[in-house]
């Protein structure tokens, strides 16, 4: 069985937390900028001492609603400063942070009010208010879970989701919870702050599961805390530069991103907020981030809209001269650090000219002084990690689950191969089963599933490695490099998780509908190749005078996609809006056991329906 360790660097006492860390980052500088606000066009530093004030107001407010140390408090909004501070608070407190995603659903938040039993609900707006209270009626918890407006803006809610006059009864907000906190003794929030240890939890994060509901994964202090000084001293490079600062963008919901901000406030470094795809490459402009966390869609994104300003500009041949020479440049300095020559002359002048008239022009996207950025949720191409390191951006790609808190392999500056997801981090074995399973066990993986005793144990191996799902291959120096998933959970080029399974189910419940694959792998989006029962479709059509219709014609008529449609919306009600079908096509074939898309039991081999219409799949993504 192979096996790739690295050891732990830093280790923490197990009475302590992670609310350790920013009293540590406070004491040693109270000034330091530890977050920047945007108004309007300027930001505007927030100091750890401003910053540590603003928490242990809100901290004291909860606790003047009755949160107790260990009680649930859950967060639903978009990437903000206030989504920090609430976290931030919420540990303060005791308590633990339930982040639900801004675009849920009411049937996904109330299987979370039912399972994490949340006493507080910090909501953006009104409108996610409404999602909130309508999920709070589904789960019968109206009484038990308590809406709070995640604002600063005063002591009740001013105004609704545009900024309009109210709607509805005022509700709570931060303010609120500042003014009901100021009658809290200090020795009482210490006493809440300080009963958490590394063993306690600190978050429960939902994550998709194949089938049945989503699944809480416990994680702790200790996961978010030695993972935050671990990095630090693994990411020197970027982590530790002077006047080091980063835009967050992703969405706060998810565990990585999370996780970065602690090591962010631990290693003293000014975090900012980009909640708005719109606004965001303003914000990389005016900000100026020394590095980034992102996703492969953000670079799959960058390139092709340069590509395509270059070919309207009529100068579609530079910029393909470009690539090649970033591309080839890239791969050289990859060959140099295996012991091979490294770029030569000629390369390195064609370099050289690209470096002063094309390539400052796509580093300037990502506000001109990004050098170091890390990628994760999903697979980044090899050919664009290469056209990025060519042009001066270094991607240091990793892996990682919501069960191992952040990325459990990452390639680091001076240990880096393309194509891989890097060495384990700090504290962690990454091993392969026999069947090619990659197996982790280490300081990130989380404590288990919330009140799922059968699921945790059925994921972690009789010596406590955990199961991924993911199959990899690990070379002789311990790089590790996915080679695709045991399990069928998709991931979208924009990282989001999306279980195929339930979709499937619900589209399969209409009448039209004899199978349905949901896709979207490394994708921009969800999409779905849908196959039509024979039999109801001559049903149909003769209801509806369009008897002899054949399933070629009704591939393409528009009457049955319009019914189809109604499928796709009734699947898409289940879930949010980044895990809903955008487009779908319906295939000629059947699948049975003889075509082999079928097991004798009639299980749909995904696989291989995927693989066998390839050219459908591709159709199905082409631009429009």
């Amino acid at each position: 069985m192979r096996e790739a360790i690295t050891d732990l660097l830093v280790d923490l006492p197990p009475t302590g937390n992670v609310t350790d860390l920013l009293l540590r980052t406070h004491d040693a500088d109270p000034q330091r900028p530890l977050y920047a606000q945007r108004t309007g066009g300027t930001w505007t530093d927030v100091s750890a001492a401003a910053f540590l004030e603003q928490v242990t107001a809100v901290a004291k407010g909860l606790i003047a609603h009755g949160v107790q140390p260990g009680d649930a408090v859950a967060v639903m909004s978009r990437t903000r400063y206030e989504w920090t501070l609430a976290d931030v608070a919420i540990w303060f407190a005791g308590a633990v942070t339930v982040p639900v995603y801004e675009t849920s659903s009411a049937h996904q938040v109330a299987w979370i009010l039912e399972d994490a039993r949340p006493a507080v609900v910090l909501v953006e707006d009104r409108a996610k208010a409404d999602v909130v209270l309508d999920a709070a009626a589904r789960s019968g918890r109206t009484e038990a879970t308590a809406v709070v407006r995640l604002t600063l803006l005063g002591a009740v809610d001013p105004c609704d989701a545009d900024g309009d006059a109210p709607v509805g009864p005022a509700m709570p907000t931060l303010g609120t919870l500042m003014a009901d906190g100021a009658s809290v003794a200090d020795g009482r929030l210490e006493d809440a702050r300080s009963s958490r240890g590394l063993a306690d939890a600190a978050s429960i994060v939902y994550t998709s599961g194949t089938t049945g509901r989503p699944k809480g994964c416990v994680i702790t202090h200790g996961n978010f805390a030695l993972f935050a000084v671990n990095t630090l001293e693994f990411l020197p490079e970027f982590l530790k530069q002077e006047n080091a600062r980063t835009l967050m963008f992703l969405p706060l919901a998810h565990v990585l991103a999370r996780a970065v901000q602690v090591v962010c406030f631990t290693g003293g470094i000014t975090l900012a907020h980009s909640g708005s795809a719109a606004q965001l490459l303003e914000d990389l402009t005016t900000f100026r981030p020394t590095f980034l966390l992102a996703v492969p869609r953000i670079f799959e994104k960058i390139h092709a809209t340069a590509a395509q300003r270059a070919e309207e500009s009529g100068k579609g041949r530079l910029f393909a001269a470009a690539e090649r020479t970033a591309v080839a440049y890239s791969r050289a300095l990859e060959a140099r650090g295996r012991g091979g020559r490294g770029p030569s002359p000629l390369l390195r002048g064609s370099h050289a000219l690209f470096d002063r008239i094309l390539y400052p022009r796509l580093r300037a996207v990502f506000g001109g002084e990004v050098t170091y950025t890390v990628s994760g949720a999903s697979p980044l191409s090899e050919h664009l990690a290469h056209f990025f390191r060519g042009a001066g951006i270094m991607i240091q790609e990793g892996y990682g689950l919501t069960e191992s808190t952040a990325p459990c392999t990452v390639n680091t500056v001076a240990l880096t191969r393309v194509g891989s997801v890097g060495i384990p981090m700090p504290g962690t074995s990454v091993r392969l089963d026999d069947d090619g399973e990659v197996q982790v066990r280490g300081a990130g993986i989380f404590a288990g599933y919330f009140r799922n005793d059968e699921a945790t144990a059925e994921a972690f191996t009789e010596d406590g490695y955990f199961r991924t799902g993911d199959l990899g291959s690990l070379d002789d120096d311990g790089f590790l490099t996915i080679t695709g998933r045991k399990k069928d959970l998709l991931v979208t080029a924009g990282g989001k998780n999306v279980a195929p399974g339930p979709l499937e189910e619900k589209l399969r419940e209409h009448q039209l509908v004899a199978q349905a694959v949901v896709v979207g792998e490394g994708r921009p989006f969800i999409g779905a190749l849908v196959s039509l029962d024979r039999d109801a479709l001559d049903s149909w059509a003769a209801g509806h005078g369009r008897k002899g219709l054949t399933v070629g014609d009704a591939a393409r008529d528009a009457e049955v996609l319009a019914e189809l449609q109604t499928a796709v919306d009734a699947a898409n009600a289940t879930v949010s809006r980044a895990e809903q079908i955008r487009r779908f096509t319906v295939l000629e074939a059947e699948f049975t056991v003889e075509s082999g898309h079928l097991t004798p039991t009639l299980k749909l081999k995904r696989a291989a329906v995927v693989a066998d219409h390839a050219a459908a799949l591709d159709e199905l993504y082409a631009k429009r």
